[in-house]
């Protein structure tokens, strides 16, 4: 067993090894190496106390002069005076942070004395500052250790309640002074020899010493140059095996004759397809022709026309003689989905009705709240392969569910889905003895910038459709500061009537539905994030936005309809939320597609999908509760048609605040992938193997997939070379027990499953 993986408990002990499990999960030696600091304190230069200056982070040499314990209670503080014969300075220690300074600075007593220098009741001071006793220390004795400890680099270590960051850096210097005593033995570099030295990078060893213990600046470099291309590149060892390994599955190739189903249809388009549609399609029918399974990811642009090209895929399927299965998830968008592609197709959905067309084929809708007799019908027409495509929600995915011929699977929205249940739907293309697996398309109609994409769907070939098709209309966004100008709301009001009176419809969002059952789960919970101020500091205007609960569908609606004098009084107003009954939420979206409806309030259940031409206006209430790309993304629910678009992000966040920069942000650009990039900046970017999914810690401590695009691109490149000569890295064992420690048990089935 390697060293790294030695159990914390025979190292720090019982007690401290279960709180660093239990807290930190930290587990094994490595895993301490591992944690590294999340930043350093800079001791600073000595400096004499009659040359400090405010906000300066000083290190001195000076004597207690005197010592006094103040206050009562809670409010007990220690109040230490020093000197160095230039001048004087207070220091004050507060609570329990002045147990041990009450005992060691005496008067008379000589340290070393490290912080920030404040200014309190026109006096500086130093508030807890690090100190070290220099007794017995005289002359040049003394100097030297003021110079050593002065300059020191100290690491403050991501801590929790139970362990401060003084008592991780304790355990990792008894870790790294037992490596350090046998010469670092048993510690393996990953790390091809040749790969490290043509990128200048530092052993391991190294870098785990001078990320724990840098003595300067440099050393910290170097360090994490080390350490970041360690997790992108182990990161993309796994990625490039994924990759290999799909590549050897066989799979049924998929040819569309050149006539049939997809060229009927294509001849029946009202319009011209975008150059980035016929690229696009282009690749997915290279892939699809081939004998191992596609792996491709769709993204691209809110209305970029993913449906139809994820369409045309399906249709080439079904003309060479598969079926197709697109999973939504939720309810709301396969029928949004299964109505859009009946329509789409018209008399090439009816095959064996009165009127269907020669080449066509049944297009079946199967969701959770299907009907009984729909139900029966949709599972004998795909056992029997009458059935072409299936749009569905989970129910896709039960045991009943077989198909004849499964060829294809479009993953939509896929980050809404567990990797369990796209794999579930894959094995259903298994027939029998034959272990031929489905082609997979995976759209996402979130912008991802290409660090991301080579990170996180790095075992997929990635596609973007960056234009929009024609006819499509800019869209006008503007933050309404509701608590600063109130009449701008009034003013927002007064748009959403005139885009009415326009011959128009609109949408009001809000983040909350406001019924019972939502109230009876908020009981007992938070209503908002806290000001972390005391009691006697009076909140900011952040801190009330924040406090108060998110406006709901239900309070908004009968604000802006009930009432006689109400803002949108005389309009047709409908609601839309997640727990509505399947029947009525697609009568209300029947009927605001049909133009029965003025203004729909809604929460994000209207987010992916909802496709209304005539709907030319959305007012996003407490526009500061959702995330860049969620607005991107409801925002991309208006101008869908020939007239401009208008989206209104109401908020009560002050000027100024990150909240209000983020809207302010979305309200500048209509470009999803300069906004993906600006919310994975402020967010980070969780698991990328997957355990965000169950709100799991990040898998990269150092890496940040947004910053280090180059790390990223160039250890993919190296990543590929080496999994091209030796799949199963027989050559590298240092390298395959690194992946090993990557991918646990979790992690190695989302790969093997995604």
């Amino acid at each position: 067993m390697s060293v790294l993986e030695e159990p914390l408990k025979t190292t720090v002990g019982d007690r401290t090894a279960k709180a660093m499990a239990e807290h930190l999960d930290l587990h094994t030696v490595g895993d301490l190496l591992h944690h590294y600091p999340r930043r350093y304190a800079e001791r600073g230069e000595l400096t004499r106390l009659a040359d400090l200056e405010t906000d300066e982070h000083v290190t001195v040499v000076a004597q207690v002069e005197k010592a006094a314990m103040l206050g009562t209670g809670r409010g007990r503080r220690l109040q230490v005076v020093i000197t160095d014969g230039s001048g004087r300075l207070t220091l004050v220690f507060f609570g329990r942070g002045a147990y041990h300074p009450q005992k060691e600075l005496l008067p008379g007593r000589r340290a070393l004395f490290a912080g920030k220098v404040t200014v309190f009741n026109g006096k500086r001071q130093l508030a807890h500052p690090d100190y070290k006793p220099l007794a017995g220390q005289e002359g040049a004795g003394a100097d030297a250790a003021a110079d050593e400890w002065a300059g020191k680099l100290l690491p403050l270590y991501p801590a929790c309640r139970q362990l401060a960051s003084w008592q991780l850096q304790q355990a990792v210097d008894t870790v790294v002074d037992g490596l350090e005593a046998t010469g670092w033995e048993g510690v393996a570099d990953p790390l091809p020899a040749a790969l490290r030295a043509e990128r200048g990078l530092v052993p391991l060893r190294e870098a785990l010493l001078k990320v724990h213990r840098p003595k300067t600046k440099a050393d910290l470099w170097a360090a994490r140059d080390r350490l970041k291309w360690d997790e992108a590149f182990v990161l993309q060892i796994a990625l490039a095996r994924r990759r290999h390994a799909a590549g050897q599955l066989p799979a049924v190739p998929r040819v569309a004759p050149a006539e049939g189903l997809l060229a009927d249809f294509d001849a029946r388009l009202p319009f011209t397809l975008t150059e980035g549609q016929r690229r696009v399609s282009a690749d997915i029918f290279a892939d699809l022709a081939t004998d191992h399974p596609m792996h491709r990811l769709l993204q691209g642009e809110v209305g970029s026309g993913k449906t139809l090209v994820a369409l045309r895929a399906m249709l080439a399927v079904v003309d060479a003689g598969g079926q197709a299965a697109m999973l939504a998830p939720t309810e709301v968008l396969a029928q949004q989905h299964h109505r859009s592609i009946t329509e789409m197709m018209g008399e090439l959905a009816e095959a064996g009705l009165l009127g269907g067309a020669e080449h066509g084929t049944k297009v079946e809708l199967l969701t959770g709240s299907s009907g009984a007799a729909a139900r029966r019908r949709a599972l004998l027409d795909l056992a029997t392969g009458e059935a072409g495509i299936v749009v569905g929600t989970h129910a896709l995915i039960e045991d009943k569910v077989q198909f004849h011929d499964l060829g294809l699977v479009v993953v939509d929205e896929q980050h809404r889905f567990g990797v369990e249940q796209r794999d579930a739907l894959r094995a259903k293309g298994n027939r029998g003895d034959d272990k031929r697996t489905p082609h997979l398309l995976v759209m996402t109609a979130t912008p991802i910038p290409r660090t991301v994409a080579m990170t996180v769907f790095g075992d997929l070939e990635t596609s973007v459709l960056d234009q929009l098709p024609a006819g499509r209309s800019p869209i006008a966004s503007h933050v309404v500061p509701a608590a600063d100008k109130p009449h701008f709301l009034s003013r927002a009001w007064e748009r959403v009537r005139e885009e009415v009176e326009g011959g128009h419809q609109a949408y009001v969002v809000c983040p909350r539905i406001g019924d019972s059952a939502e109230e009876a789960e908020a009981k007992g919970g938070k209503t908002g994030k806290g000001s972390g101020k005391g009691a006697a500091e009076a909140p900011s205007p952040e801190d009330e936005a924040e406090k108060r609960p998110p406006l709901a569908v239900l309070d908004v609606a009968a604000q802006l309809s009930a009432a006689p004098g109400a803002p949108l009084a005389g309009l047709r107003v409908e609601v839309l939320h997640g727990r509505m009954q399947p029947d009525a939420k697609d009568d209300v979206m029947r009927r605001f597609a049909a133009g029965d409806v003025d203004v729909l309030v809604a929460t994000t259940v209207i987010e992916v999908g909802v496709n209304v031409p005539n709907a030319t206006g959305m007012v996003i209430m407490d526009a500061d509760r959702f995330g860049v790309s969620q607005l991107h993304q409801l925002r991309g629910r208006v101008g869908r048609g020939a007239a401009a678009g208008l989206c209104l992000l109401v908020t009560e966040m002050p000027e100024g605040t990150p909240a209000r920069t983020r809207l302010d942000a979305v309200a500048a650009t209509q470009d999803g992938f300069r906004l993906s990039r600006i919310d994975l900046e402020q967010r980070r970017e969780g698991d990328v193997l997957g355990q965000a999914q169950s709100g799991a810690r990040s898998s990269l401590k150092m890496l940040a997939v947004i910053d280090d695009e180059d790390v990223i691109a160039e250890a993919r490149d190296a990543a590929a070379a080496i999994v091209a000569q030796d799949p199963e890295l027989t050559a590298y064992p240092e390298l395959r027990g690194a992946l090993a420690s990557l991918l646990d048990d979790e992690r190695e089935q989302f790969l093997d499953k995604g």
